[in-house]
């Protein structure tokens, strides 16, 4: 990895999974409160696993903690609600979770943003973040509408196979697509921008 001095240096790294299992294995009491975390978070998911509710609970919680707008956190879990109805019509096809499920939302939001998922990330400065929880709440709007008519659109017309399937996503976006352009055409403003969470969160710790 390239070092403070510009040179290439070979670096330890690990990922998340392996730190945490390093931390596990650490005699130190000095690393007993990182793993009392761990077992806390491992019991959380297990409680969530058992009663899917929990996972709503929590998310409006943090949500609220991190200082998101009611408005704004009431569309993001009507978002998560219109993704699951999508991702439950494609599971009915037998497509499979992962890549082909990416593939399609890639489309999705390709045609209704003209960015892809990765473009889109980009453009609002976001590496691991959840891109949704970056979105405004016209962006969010415009990308429910494009989910859920590509799940209206999939149950009309049942598409046998994965390129049937990538037909409806283009179909569905373009509906959100539309009315992307005909909002930024009356407004004058784009609605995809680089503007996320972290700026938009301090700038309304500035207002308040």
């Amino acid at each position: 990895m390239q070092a403070t001095d510009g040179k290439m240096r070979l670096t330890d790294v690990v990922t998340t999974e392996q730190l945490f299992r390093l931390i596990q294995s650490i005699p130190s009491p000095k690393a007993e409160p990182f793993k009392l975390w761990l077992a806390q978070i491992a019991n959380e998911r297990i409680n969530e696993m058992q009663d899917p509710e929990l996972t709503i609970d929590r998310a409006l919680e943090q949500y609220v903690n991190l200082g998101y707008s009611e408005n704004w956190i009431n569309q993001r879990l009507k978002s998560i609600e219109i993704r699951k109805e999508l991702t439950d019509e494609w599971k009915r096809l037998g497509l499979k979770e992962g890549q082909q499920f990416a593939t399609l939302t890639d489309i999705i939001t390709k045609t209704w943003s003209g960015k892809s998922t990765k473009e889109y990330k980009i453009l609002k400065g976001l590496k691991k973040e959840n891109l949704r929880d970056n979105m405004t709440n016209t962006e969010l709007i415009l990308n429910m509408l494009a989910e859920a008519s590509t799940k209206d659109i999939s149950q009309a017309v049942n598409p046998q196979n994965l390129n049937e399937s990538k037909k409806v996503a283009r179909q569905g976006g373009n509906i959100a697509g539309n009315a992307r352009k005909e909002l930024e055409e009356k407004t004058g403003k784009k609605v995809v921008t680089g503007l996320n969470a972290k700026v938009f969160l301090e700038d309304k710790k500035k207002l308040n």
